[in-house]
């Protein structure tokens, strides 16, 4: 397909992104910024929520994870659900009553402020992490299959992927996101259905018989119950899943500063159980491509992309939705699902990375209104650096499926945030903080330890994502052993 093509479709929809963010960025206000007003109708942050949750990874990788894990993934997203009733009941009330703008604010009321200041290094940490797994997936795609024919370096695809998301995000950073969002989840959703029935239409394969096909079957198991060592097992499975979402969402500044835009508690519970909800059918959807486009490439014989001679399963949908000679239109659907799905969760992650700095760490609320705006543009600006740097060097570091990775990382990475909110929450003890920076390090360096060697150590046991939980246990271990025995916090 041609590049001039795929890149003018590219910059069509970059317009529609602008038109949004011209209408929603007359007010750069800090309280527009960071909490939209606090203004946001709750349906409208859950729609949108769905492609900032999936994000380009989902939109590429949990399609080319299907070959070697078959539709397990599904039972992680299942504990979702159950992670997401506890952000609904527990979490999002708390915040509310706090009325915080980084919800580690809660952690300097608890403890102290060298607790927040971990807890805030922890989501820094994490979110740049996955921020940058994310979009350097997608500029990996517009630089493999568009502008490499330009002679266009992949340094330079980089940096243009994230100026386009400042430029978008820089004024009223949230209260944008609301509503770009909700674009970008439709243009998402769409093109993985348009995807699914032209390739059908290609193997002149109705639904029914596809679902009933032998090869289908091949890729669709979901439950793996068989041996409870196998890091697919549905009870790890299901438990890591429950523990991602609590993290990675209930503890997690990028996400909840979404919800935090709702007008009442009750309209952000009812956004974060609906998204749960609505999650599951959303990613069997994803798995069902996933089976279509391997079941494809084995008819049609398609190879599986490599690069630098690793084979990479992240490649196939692209491979072949541009390659192969198919209707234009899947090469377009494509390319719109996967910056959309991308770029959804990516402004979000450079907007809720800029209110942790200002927040957390330069206490922004200290300075007067214009000072505030003028520092709030330059941690902007900052992030959008580091992103560019840490993307880049991933070229030279990433061998694996990239949801894989993502997933692992954010296992040590969320551990201490676990930790210290499940110690707060759940006990009255105050900690002598000089040394919750330790617990939290220590957290993770065993956490990695064990993973790493878990099969010589337990009689062949595979960590899967409970390993996250078992940080969090281990941080919330080292925090009561540092707890002043006498020093109770007074609520």
């Amino acid at each position: 397909m041609s590049p001039t093509i795929l890149i003018f479709v590219v910059l069509i929809y970059f317009a529609l992104l602008m038109g949004i963010t011209y209408l929603t960025s007359k007010d750069d206000s800090n309280a527009v910024f960071f909490k939209a007003n606090r203004n946001s109708p709750w349906y409208v942050v859950a729609f949108g929520m769905i492609g900032a949750s999936l994000s380009g990874v989902t939109f590429v990788s949990v399609p080319g994870w299907v070959g070697s894990t078959e539709f397990s993934y599904l039972q992680i997203v299942i504990g979702y659900l159950l992670g997401y009733l506890v952000i609904a009941w527990i979490l999002i009330p708390l915040y509310y009553k706090m009325n915080v703008t980084s919800i580690y604010e809660y952690l300097r009321h608890r403890f102290g402020p060298k607790s927040h200041k971990t807890g805030a290094f922890f989501f820094l940490l994490s979110r740049l992490l996955i921020a940058s797994f994310r979009l350097f997936l997608v500029a990996t795609v517009l630089h493999h299959f568009i502008l490499r024919a330009w002679g266009v370096p992949f340094e330079v695809t980089v940096i243009l992927a994230v100026a386009f998301i400042w430029l978008y995000t820089y004024r009223s950073g949230i209260k944008t996101i609301v509503w770009t969002d909700t674009l970008q989840t439709f243009f998402m959703l769409a093109s993985v259905v348009i995807a699914i029935v032209l390739l059908l239409g290609e193997m002149d394969l109705s639904l029914l018989e596809l679902i009933r096909s032998e090869k289908f079957s091949d890729y669709s198991k979901v439950v793996y119950f068989e041996d409870f060592n196998d890091r697919k097992h549905w009870l790890k499975s299901l438990l890591g899943g429950m523990f991602i979402a609590i993290a990675m969402t209930g503890l997690d500044q990028d996400n909840m500063q979404k919800n935090l835009t709702c007008r009442s508690i009750k309209e952000s519970q009812k956004n974060v159980i609906s998204l749960g909800l609505i999650l599951i059918p959303v990613n069997f959807i994803f798995l069902f491509l996933g089976a279509i486009l391997f079941i494809y490439a084995d008819q049609k014989g398609v190879s599986i992309p490599t690069v630098d001679g690793s084979l990479k399963t992240d490649l196939l949908f692209p491979e072949i939705a541009f390659n192969q000679g198919l209707n234009p239109i899947l090469g377009i659907a494509f390319l719109l699902g996967l910056i959309a799905a991308a770029y959804s969760s990516a402004d979000s992650a450079l907007t809720s990375l800029t209110t942790s700095f200002s927040i957390d760490f330069l206490n922004l609320k200290k300075y007067k209104e214009q000072k505030q705006k003028k520092l709030r543009k330059k941690v902007h600006i900052l992030f959008s650096v580091i992103l560019v740097v840490i993307i880049i060097s991933y070229q030279h570091l990433l061998h694996e499926n990239v949801i894989s990775t993502l997933l692992l990382v954010s296992s040590y990475t969320y551990g201490p945030l676990l930790g210290l909110f499940a110690f707060g929450l759940l006990t009255r003890y105050s900690i002598r903080e000089k040394w919750v920076w330790l617990v939290a390090l220590v957290s993770v360096g065993v956490s990695y330890l064990i993973n790493t060697n878990s099969e010589s150590l337990f009689w062949g046991y595979q960590f899967g994502y409970e390993i996250l939980a078992l940080n969090g246990a281990f941080t919330y271990t080292g925090l009561y052993l540092i707890r002043n025995r006498k020093e109770l916090h007074k609520k």
